[in-house]
């Protein structure tokens, strides 16, 4: 893929004055509470944004809303902090990290939380079949070590991509793996200067349809171009807000 555009878009955000503290804090925290929603919402989370922002922002309980909702959001926000903290790019990424943020993902379980599955899964109505347990470890460390190859000959964009359809593949715990594998791959954007991408719960059918895709004939490719639109919607996003904040002060 052609990654002419993202590049452009970075090279002239990085040339631009950056928001101050205040400014960035918040549309970081308007960022999290989108993606929390959206991703929370593609794994049957029964909160609408409303009430992930409530929840998040306002310490609100929805009464007619399940505890492990307000938990799932609640953690998936910690995850997203923590992996703010992650951003050093010279950092491999490593099992530590992964099962660190599964914790997270994961706050209300704790006998799975950071734990590699011991029992065999289904994935409903997708094309493929996870390992058995057994060898859940062993592929872990095989995609970990593979990754660092891909992320020296391709984009990181393909690179991240390739990893996060092998990780739902291996589908190393019990549970959350898809909040995890979201928040793995905007940890590996941030840690090579882009910006994160929020994959909308409006368009999970494409989503899912970028695993049957790899799966069905292994072409990463799919996943790429979606993750790429994010990447490019967000970039203008954010380049649009420093404009528009420039073009008032000048006025």
């Amino acid at each position: 893929m052609n990654y002419g555009k993202i590049t452009e878009l970075q090279a002239r955000l990085n040339a631009m004055r950056p928001l101050d503290e205040t400014e960035k804090a918040r549309l970081q925290q308007e960022f999290i509470v989108e993606a929390t929603y959206n991703s929370n919402a593609i794994e049957g989370n029964t909160l609408t944004l409303r009430e992930t922002a409530l929840i998040l922002q306002a310490g609100v309980t929805i009464a007619e809303k399940p505890i492990k909702d307000h938990l799932e959001a609640i953690g998936y926000r910690d995850a997203f902090e923590f992996i703010l903290r992650q951003t050093d790019p010279d950092e491999p990424l490593t099992e530590w990290t992964i099962k660190q943020i599964h914790s997270l993902v994961l706050m209300n379980d704790s006998a799975h939380k950071g734990v590699y599955r011991g029992v065999p899964v289904t994935i409903m109505g997708a094309m493929h079949t996870p390992p058995q347990p057994y060898l859940v470890q062993p592929q872990m460390e095989t995609l970990l070590a593979d990754y660092g190859a891909l992320k020296r000959e391709k984009h990181i964009i393909d690179a991240a991509a390739e990893f996060h359809l092998r990780f739902e593949g291996v589908h190393p715990f019990i549970d959350g793996n898809g909040r995890t594998g979201r928040l793995i791959l905007n940890l590996e954007l941030i840690k090579a200067g882009l910006l994160p991408v929020n994959i909308k719960f409006a368009d999970r059918r494409k989503y899912y349809d970028c695993f049957d895709a790899y799966h069905g004939g292994g072409d990463p490719d799919a996943l790429a171009r979606l993750i790429a639109g994010y990447e490019t919607e967000e970039l203008e996003r954010y380049i649009k807000i420093l404009e528009g904040r420039d073009n008032g002060k000048q006025e």
